[in-house]
């Protein structure tokens, strides 16, 4: 089938379509007048006279244009025969005999094949490619009826082979003499990918055989896609294309399950010699796809051309993409030869990825049965960082060289994610140390990081890739852009090794604690991206840290290390925002560890971590803005520790409050932590309390008045220097602190000292309030003297309440409601005065 009409057919279809635009044209034009001369009548006068312009065009617009009519219809006929052919070769073959079945057969398919003929000539090449497409079907089923009929007792699959190769080359005859018809060479292209795989599968050549027939195959078709360049034979090009991707792809998946399945070194190099053949084709046809660009598209330099079919590689392109010159007799096409660019600039790069990857794989696949261990990964490796070199090769168009970039890079990820199960045993195996700290020594350091892990067979090849990594990044990247990142990432491939290296290597217990310990020293000091190395460093010593737990010497030591390790770093104004708060948690760890190894019980070891938080409060104000604060929460952090190792004793955690309350007190006497002065009196308080209750003081007045009392004496000092501050802020918390839990036990007290002094208090307060016209004091001791009384008047009104007839309280009520129901008003205007009374007091 064609894409475009014959000339006579295109000329009338355009002739058509420029009359239909013409008479819209003159119908908008006389529109355009119409409205002009509205528009300037629009001053009063008389209205404008209605449009009477021509009448619009009432001839519907086509939805289908004729060149696709005519091409549904051919294809449909074309259809139709074809089914009509099937249906009688294959249902009434057997009633004919056998001069009858080659006469028709013969006459049929002859009438096909010849009838394009005439029909080119006539200019009709749409009839003639619907004609041909059945003559071609009816040859197979000519080979098909062939074999039937008299050649039913060979081989099927070697006869279709030879009918393939016979077609095949009877299309591609046929198509070449008739060249204005398109489809019997991409036909003959079609059935030349089944003769090497069926001639395969007939002589039985085994899955090396017919993964080789693929990629021959597959071969022959990219020959042909790079080629046939001639812009008429563009389907040509088309089909090599899917042939060499479809055909090649399963070809490769054959070649490449065999040689991760060899079982020795014949059978790997045997898969390899099926797969670099492959990866050459492959490198080749990126590298003249790159290289090559039309007529006025892009060349090897460029990233949106179209690939052409001249050009050569670092060719610089002109501007804008062009169309390639129609050959002659062939309508000018309405479409640009290639409309997806894209695909021009990522297939060359997608292509060249898949070459280097099968190299690799076919490298890949003879290390892995020579080479013992997993040490074919670090070759892999090898391989694939050696492959970084063919960047530099002189004229390697730049999209090729970005798919050997991203392959190489895709092996390197690959064995990085191999190499990391060896870095997580490392970093998280001495973390089982946490339920068997002080245990015993281990043998080795492999022993110390294999508590709850197995250890991999493979940590020598992991270790190798590792190094590799790391040499790669720092000696290959030197964009200026990317250097920086490429050392830190470096820094972190080699600390991950020498992380591992004690385990790896077996070194003693005592050796591996020391490698360690030089390690975060030196990644403190690393002078790449500081941030980077401080992180490094910090892990690597909480790593050391629970090592460290198998031996109370070695704790002890370790700690007492770190210690002063991160607070010599702390002097450093780059280290402090982590090695401080560091220093801090694990001088927090040598106290806890340093108590335990002294056999004291844990109260008594909070009184050693005390010593962390009183280090904090000192040294935080000498620390720049961005540590001060990570440096205050460590701090508070271990005094938290210190109140749950002492929470178990009475008397020790009252001095544990007291001395946090201490503490507290010191950090607000600066000026922007004064909050902290609220922390103080709540730890004071918390110390009374506990200490009372450690003397089992029962009364609620022992623990309330040493807060009450100091609460009145700081509002009476606020009120003082802010004479604006309301009583409730000033006194209202301090007056509530003694009386209402007073109030509460006064209810639960059966004796008079409570009710009387209770009372006492409560007067006074109320007279101070209403004296100097205070708020909080007059309500809450008004209300607390109220019910006080209430308390004290109890009894006597339950007895009176026990005298009273049962209508009393009911009538009394009555007499109530109609008393406040005739007094309502007045009563209201009362309310509100007094509610006016307090309102004016502070």
């Amino acid at each position: 089938m064609t894409y475009l009409p014959p000339p006579a057919e295109e000329l009338r279809f355009l002739d058509a379509e420029l009359r239909r635009l013409d008479a819209h044209r003159a119908q908008l034009l006389a529109r355009r007048a119409w409205l002009v001369s509205v528009l300037q009548s629009a001053a009063p006068g008389p209205a404008a006279p209605p449009f009477t312009g021509p009448a619009p065009a009432t001839v519907p617009r086509p939805e289908a244009s004729a060149p696709r009519v005519q091409n549904v219809l051919l294809v449909l006929g074309g259809v139709l025969l074809t089914i009509a052919a099937m249906a009688f070769t294959l249902v009434s073959w057997g009633h004919l005999g056998i001069a009858g079945r080659a006469a028709v057969l013969g006459t049929v398919t002859a009438a096909a094949l010849a009838a394009p003929v005439p029909l080119l000539r006539r200019g009709l090449r749409s009839t003639a490619e619907s004609v041909a497409g059945l003559g071609l079907a009816l040859t197979v089923l000519d080979a098909y009826a062939l074999y039937e009929a008299a050649l039913a007792d060979t081989d099927g699959t070697a006869y279709a082979a030879v009918a393939a190769t016979v077609l095949a080359g009877a299309w591609a005859a046929y198509g070449t003499a008739l060249g204005a018809l398109r489809l019997p060479r991409p036909a003959a292209l079609a059935a030349a990918q089944l003769p090497l795989l069926l001639t395969a599968l007939a002589a039985d050549a085994g899955p090396y055989g017919i993964s080789a027939a693929l990629l021959l195959t597959a071969t022959a078709d990219a020959a042909a896609a790079l080629l046939v360049t001639s812009p008429a034979l563009r389907p040509v090009r088309i089909t090599a294309a899917i042939g060499a991707y479809g055909t090649g792809g399963w070809g490769l998946l054959g070649a490449l399950w065999l040689s991760w399945t060899a079982p020795g070194p014949g059978a790997a190099a045997r898969a390899a010699a099926l797969l670099l053949p492959a990866s050459a084709v492959a490198v080749t046809a990126a590298w003249r796809t790159a290289g090559t660009a039309a007529p006025g598209t892009t060349g090897a330099t460029s990233t949106t051309g179209v690939t052409g079919t001249t050009g050569s590689a670092g060719a610089t392109s002109t501007t804008g993409p062009t169309h390639a010159p129609a050959a002659p007799g062939t309508p000018s096409p309405a479409l640009p030869t290639l409309p997806a660019q894209s695909l021009t600039t990522t297939l060359p790069t997608a292509t060249a990825l898949l070459g280097i990857l099968v190299l690799l794989a076919a490298l890949g696949g003879v290390l892995r049965v020579t080479l013992p261990g997993g040490w074919a990964v670090p070759g892999e490796l090898l391989g694939a960082l050696a492959l970084l070199a063919a960047l530099r090769v002189p004229g390697m168009p730049e999209r090729v060289r970005l798919g050997v970039a991203w392959a190489s890079a895709a092996v390197q990820g690959i064995a990085l994610l191999w190499a990391l199960p060896l870095v997580a045993v490392a970093l998280f195996g001495p973390f089982g140390w946490a339920d068997r700290p002080w245990s015993g020594r281990p043998a080795d350091a492999r022993d110390a990081v294999t508590v709850h892990a197995p250890w991999l067979s493979h940590s020598g090849p992991a270790l190798a890739v590792l190094g590799l990594l790391a040499g790669a990044l720092a000696l290959l990247v030197r964009n200026a852009a990317w250097r920086p990142r490429a050392l830190a990432g470096a820094a972190v491939l080699a600390w991950a090794a020498a992380l591992s290296l004690p385990a790896a290597l077996e070194l003693p217990y005592v050796a591996g604690l020391l490698v360690l310990g030089l390690l975060t020293a030196a990644v403190l000091a690393l002078p790449v991206l500081p941030p980077t190395g401080t992180v490094l460093a910090l892990v690597t010593s909480v790593d050391l840290a629970f090592l460290a737990l198998a031996d109370r010497t070695a704790t002890l030591t370790v700690l007492s290390a770190l210690t002063v390790l991160y607070a010599a770093a702390s002097t450093r104004p780059r280290f402090a925002p982590l090695t401080a708060p560091a220093a801090l948690t694990f001088a927090t760890a040598l106290a806890c560890a340093t108590g335990a190894a002294a056999g004291w019980q844990a109260p008594h070891t909070a009184l050693l971590v005390l010593v962390v938080p009183a280090v904090a409060v000192a040294v935080a104000p000498r620390l720049a803005t961005t540590a001060r604060g990570a440096c205050e929460v460590t701090g508070v952090v271990a005094a938290l520790v210190a109140v749950g190792l002492a929470v178990t004793d009475a008397p020790v955690l009252a001095l544990v409050l007291s001395s946090l309350g201490v503490l507290a007190a010191a950090t607000a006497v600066r000026p922007d932590r004064r909050s902290a002065g609220y922390a103080a009196a709540a730890l004071f308080a918390l110390a009374a309390w506990v200490r009372l209750a450690a003397w089992e003081v029962t009364a609620p007045e022992a623990y309330t008045l040493p807060v009450t009392v100091p609460a009145l004496l700081v509002g009476t000092w606020r009120r003082r220097r802010d004479p604006l501050t309301g009583s409730w802020a000033a006194y209202g918390p301090g007056l509530a602190m003694t009386l209402l839990p007073s109030l509460a036990a006064l209810w639960r007290d059966e004796g008079w000292p409570r009710p009387l002094l209770l009372g006492s208090a409560a007067l006074l307060v109320t007279l101070l309030g209403a004296r100097h016209r205070l708020r909080a004091p007059l309500v809450l001791g008004g209300a607390v003297l109220v019910l006080t009384a209430l308390h004290e008047l109890a009894p006597y009104l339950v007895q009176f309440a026990d005298a009273l007839p049962r209508w009393v309280p009911p009538a009394l009520a009555g007499l109530l409601l109609l008393a406040l129901g005739a007094t309502y008003e007045r009563r209201l205007r009362d309310v509100r005065r007094v509610r006016d009374v307090l309102g004016r007091m502070s």
